[in-house]
């Protein structure tokens, strides 16, 4: 039934107030006002049902290790604390513990400013220190935190985004959820943090200290990508640009060293760090809104049409070295941020990448042989999954020995904008593809709803980690840190995180480090890990 007109006028009063707030802050009104604060999150107007719901549903687990090997490549930091999808395989697997549910601790803090910004990557340095980037309304930023008490230890601001103004412009708060830019950087083996900002700066950081306890990041490097990306973006002072507007999407290394680079437009660049040479390639008509993954072999992207293996020529410019189109669907489907794949390739073993497709009725899994001389058909399977008619898969795969594990984002918006909790499907199955290489098999799948997260594997304990919703009475999503077994697809435990829109996981990664769960939220981060020993 179509609202009434009272009610349109008042839903277009809120955009409109949603707008003038947008540009009020990101003006810089409140930048000199507001600053980064050790509070923890605070839940607003929540039920009694949601604030007296168990801590625990469930049993502590039993760890189990699982077999498989990580892939190390190309220089990254290792144990999975390098990315948002934990290594340069994409795997999103740790080989380190989480949490196991025996008397669980829950902690929480603001993101980068009051209320509070969503923290939706985490890496850690070999001594254990967190890093994680915070988006806001106002700029992104790199917080360096005590990961035992969440405590700000240094902070290092980013511009912001044009997203923010080109919302506000269209009374459209979808314009910045949907902005992927920035969120995919990479801490390398030697604790360095490479970013690449808004303003289309490939920037690298390290973390100091000046013996006294006082933490800093310091700029060792920064390298300009303008002239290979266009830049004709709103601004505050530049409401209606004419030219085109494009934005670096993630970085990362390959074997050689080579900073690899991809935009929104469908950019695919390299940068030499030791001379700041930058090559740069278009895929015409394509998207890109996914990181990407890396290995001995190559580098594999996937855009909103195809998947590509990619290596530097003799010049080092990236040169395609395989192409594969996907059924990309007709239209972006609810719980997708754009028309393809929204999983960043997942790379298995020595010779398999995978990813999921964007087809109407339900999302397959597409696992190719990647060898560039494979003779072969290079499709070795296309598993359907979920529910005919709602399927969707935005957050990327787990990868493990030989199984992925998929979960299903359909009737997923944002935190902005989701009001209807009661018709998300839900779902996660666990694909292996068989030895013999002639196709793929389902193992389990479980009807767990964990729409919104990157979910994580801890090989020494065999969890997988994921972010499951449930509803109260009154329509609060209540949300739980879900520990699943990687062979059954069972659910062992679920640990309350919180409730309500603050903590809306917002499409942010769990990451493990030492025995802890971090998971970003729509209001900054929440750790989960066990608390002493029960006598």
């Amino acid at each position: 039934m179509a609202r009434d007109k009272p009610a349109r006028r008042r839903g277009r009063a809120q955009r409109i107030v949603l707008g003038l707030v947008i540009l009020i802050l990101a003006g810089g009104l409140g930048l000199t006002l507001l600053w980064t604060r050790d509070e923890p999150i605070l839940p607003h107007a929540i039920t009694s049902a949601a604030t007296n719901a168990p801590l625990l549903v469930g049993q502590p687990a039993v760890p189990h290790a699982v077999p498989g090997t990580a892939l190390q490549c190309c220089g990254l930091a290792d144990g999975g604390r390098a990315s948002m999808h934990a290594d340069g395989a994409g795997s999103n697997t740790h080989p380190t513990a989480g949490p196991l549910g025996l008397d669980p601790v829950v902690q929480t803090r603001l993101g980068s400013v009051k209320p509070g910004g969503e923290c939706a990557v985490q890496v850690a340095t070999k001594a254990g220190k967190l890093i994680t980037l915070c988006g806001n309304i106002f700029n992104m930023e790199l917080l360096l935190l005590d990961p035992a008490t969440l405590k700000l230890l240094a902070r290092e601001v980013l511009p912001g985004r044009s997203s923010t103004i080109r919302a506000a412009l269209a009374l459209d708060p979808d314009k910045i959820m949907n902005d992927t830019s920035g969120a995919y950087f990479f801490l390398d083996a030697q604790d360095r943090i490479i970013v690449a900002d808004s303003h289309r700066q490939v920037r690298r950081f390290v973390t100091e200290h000046d013996g006294a306890g006082n933490w800093a990041f310091r700029e060792t490097g920064n390298w300009d990508l303008s002239a290979a990306v266009p830049h004709d973006c709103v601004e505050l002072l530049h409401w209606w640009p004419s030219g085109e507007c494009d934005s670096v999407v993630a970085v990362m290394p390959d074997k050689n060293g080579t900073i690899w680079w991809v935009t929104r437009n469908g950019r695919v660049g390299t940068l030499d760090l030791a001379t700041g040479t930058i090559h740069a390639s278009l895929l015409a008509g394509e998207e890109i809104e996914n990181g990407f993954s890396v290995a001995e072999d190559g580098v594999y992207i996937v855009s909103d049409h195809a998947m590509y293996r990619y290596e530097t020529d003799a010049d080092g410019a990236p040169a395609i070295g395989w192409r594969e189109t996907y059924d990309r669907g007709t239209s972006r489907k609810l719980g997708q941020i754009n028309q393809g794949s929204g999983t960043t390739p997942v790379i298995i073993g020595d010779r398999y990448v995978g990813i999921t497709d964007n087809a109407d009725d339900r999302v397959a899994l597409l696992v190719y042989r990647r060898e560039q001389g494979f003779a072969g058909t290079r499709l070795i399977c296309r598993v359907p999954l979920f529910t005919p008619g709602a399927s969707a898969a935005e957050n990327s795969p787990v990868g493990w020995g030989r199984s992925i594990i998929v979960e299903n984002t359909f009737g997923y918006t944002s935190a902005f904008m989701q009001t209807d909790w009661s018709h998300l499907p839900g779902g996660m199955t666990r694909v292996d593809i068989r030895p013999d290489d002639s196709g793929c098999d389902e193992v389990w799948t479980s009807p767990i709803r964990s729409p919104t997260v990157v979910p994580k594997l801890s090989s020494v304990s065999g969890l997988l980690y994921a972010y499951a919703v449930e509803v109260d009475p009154a329509g609060v999503p209540v949300w739980r840190l879900s520990a699943l077994d990687f062979d059954t697809g069972k659910t062992v435990y679920g640990i309350r995180a919180g409730a309500g829109r603050s903590f809306d996981n917002n499409w942010a990664a769990i990451s493990l480090v030492d025995g802890t769960a971090f998971v970003g939220v729509f209001s900054g981060l929440v750790s989960v890990h066990d608390g002493p020993a029960p006598n």
